[in-house]
């Protein structure tokens, strides 16, 4: 497919899609004005301590998969829109709070406040556009939120260094200005959708029985949604993909520090390799892959995934411009098996059960992948901590073999219709 094409598929799509998306470049737009800046303000100018802010933002990513878990299940029980609406409208104050923090307590209450709120957004959003795009699209629905997240991430790098300038706290004010927009946007411009459909309200109710009997039915469908083997599974390879991702914001800047002396400025310029080529090759690639198996398609991003840490392997030792290039190498391999993975697996989860599961097993695939990124930065410390971080880069080949060896074999265990176009049964 062409790349001409893959952009005109978009104009299939429902308008409901655009407003998504539009929501998500501004949203994290408004976590690009943050990113760079929020370590450097919590323990540079409040002073709190490096393992303190670190605990905060453990704090905050525990609290978003908490939120994630909540998310999908009220989003399947009460629609997609209410649960996106107000966690933007939770979000907004949250995120302002930062700018009034001065001490660690108040750092950490913050941080896992505004993760809740956040976390809520991820699997109703993702619900809402599956429930809207018809089966062979949702990859491309998905690739169209990987890049007007990616832009507005970018963007926000931008405008976050104008403004930590100007006022150091007016990121943060910032930061929860964009939710409250984001709120008001989708509450104005949303269809409500819930089990596919535009609906009214919630439902009727013949009493408060019925309520509690409902609430136990839906609890019971909720359990059965997210313990569901092929979720499960699809989770726990979620997880190593995370700890894949994890080393480009942990291990990979270490690396590259020590090893070729590239300081901040130097390292950040390399990085913008990363939303560059996700905002021009996110669209193309997923048509390329479109009539694939998406169990395919996730096991060629495992292969990607292997190459870029392959060219770490390489790096080690190699004259510092042909480190760099490698550095550089890494980067674009890693976004490509990026570019690939999230759109699929998303596309592949919301597929294994019903409509009125959905909200509840894509939950369970932010959860995973918190998870991972959790675990990701630990685990290539612990290699560097103890002097054998030589050892760390062939582990993560092997690791992302394994990962595409474990997507394969799903492939016995997922319909042919949740596996894509191409997807036929052996």
């Amino acid at each position: 497919m062409s790349f001409r094409a893959s952009f005109a598929d978009l104009r299939e799509f429902d308008r409901a899609v655009f407003v998504v998306a539009a929501a998500r470049f501004v949203n994290v737009l408004g976590s690009g004005i943050v990113y760079p800046f929020a370590t450097l303000y919590f323990y540079g100018e409040v002073g709190i301590a490096f393992t303190l802010v670190g605990t905060g933002l453990f704090a905050n990513s525990v609290a978003t998969a908490g939120g994630n878990l909540v998310g999908g299940y009220l989003a399947d029980r009460y629609g997609r829109k209410p649960v996106m609406v107000a966690s933007m409208a939770l979000s907004a104050p949250t995120l302002a709070s930062y700018a009034l923090v001065t001490t660690a307590p108040t750092f950490v209450a913050v941080a896992t406040a505004a993760g809740l709120a956040a976390g809520l957004f991820a699997p109703a959003s993702q619900a809402m556009v599956a429930d809207l795009t018809p089966d062979a699209d949702r990859e491309q629905a998905y690739g169209l939120l990987k890049v007007a997240s990616n832009a507005g991430f970018g963007s926000g790098f931008v405008v976050g260094g104008v403004l930590y300038g100007f006022a150091q706290t007016a990121v943060f004010v910032a930061d929860g200005l964009t939710s409250g927009v984001v709120a008001v946007l989708l509450a104005v411009a949303l269809p409500r959708v819930a089990g596919g459909g535009e609906v009214e309200g919630v439902g009727e109710s013949g009493g408060a029985e019925d309520a509690d009997t409902s609430f136990a039915a839906t609890l019971r469908e909720w359990s059965r949604a997210v313990t569901q083997p092929t979720i499960l599974a699809l989770a726990v390879l979620n997880v190593g993909f995370a700890i894949a991702y994890a080393q480009m914001q942990s291990t990979v800047p270490v690396f590259a520090e020590q090893t070729f002396g590239l300081t901040s400025e130097q390292l950040g310029t390399l990085y913008v390799l990363n939303p560059l080529v996700i905002v021009v090759f996110q669209l193309p690639v997923v048509s390329w892959v479109r009539s694939w198996r998406r169990t395919r398609g996730l096991a060629l991003s495992a292969g990607f995934w292997a190459a870029s840490f392959v060219a770490i392997v390489f790096a080690q030792g190699a004259p510092v411009l042909l480190g760099v290039g490698l550095v550089g190498a890494f980067l674009v391999l890693r976004t490509v098996g990026e570019i690939l993975h999230s759109p699929l697996i998303t596309a592949l989860a919301s597929d294994l059960g019903t409509v009125e599961e959905r909200g509840s097993q894509l939950s369970v695939l932010e959860i995973a992948k918190r998870v991972g990124f959790g675990i990701g930065p630990v685990v290539g410390g612990a290699f560097f901590d103890y002097g054998v971080e030589a050892l760390l880069w062939p582990a993560l080949v092997v690791l992302s073999l394994l990962l595409g060896v474990g997507v394969l074999s799903l492939e016995r265990r997922v319909s042919p219709a949740a596996n894509g176009r191409g997807g036929v049964a052996d």
